[in-house]
């Protein structure tokens, strides 16, 4: 069976981050995966926390919207939606720039550092736009750091 390309593993998963595909994110995500929140200082240590996450987050899932991905090799291409996305990339470390509209209809930007390994994402890195305090309602899913 022939590996995917790391473009094509981090395509894959953001698609599944955009349709909510709970089951695909889990296949694409390294057994050692983690997410590191700097601004809030919480780290998700496995997709079992991050899918219990996703399970109570208050007022159900955020939507994403326009997604860049950027890495070394510039390509351009269309999305589904005709929105035009730069596309670069090659090796084990892509950024995503993220649009979050969220169900309040507050809208956040996020860029997100995705590391893989062996075909998966094994490391996630997401900088939002403003600090926030971690809320507590997630607190026994996460561990506090920096």
């Amino acid at each position: 069976m022939v590996e995917p390309s790391t473009e094509e593993v981090v395509r894959a998963y953001l698609a599944a981050a955009q349709s909510g595909d709970l089951d695909r994110l889990s296949q694409l995500r390294h057994p050692e995966w983690t997410e590191e929140l700097p601004q809030s200082g919480e780290l998700v240590r496995g997709d079992a926390n991050e899918r219990a996450i996703a399970e109570h987050y208050p007022g159900g899932l955020p939507t994403l919207d326009r997604i860049r991905i950027v890495g070394s090799e510039d390509r351009w291409v269309v999305t589904p939606s005709s929105t035009v996305q730069r596309v670069v990339g090659s090796g084990d470390s892509w950024w995503a720039d993220v649009k979050v509209v969220y169900r309040d209809g507050s809208t956040w930007f996020a860029a997100k550092l995705f590391e893989l390994r062996d075909a998966t994402i094994y490391r996630e890195t997401t900088y939002w736009a403003e600090a926030f305090e971690a809320p507590a309602w997630r607190a026994q899913w996460v561990e506090r750091h920096g």
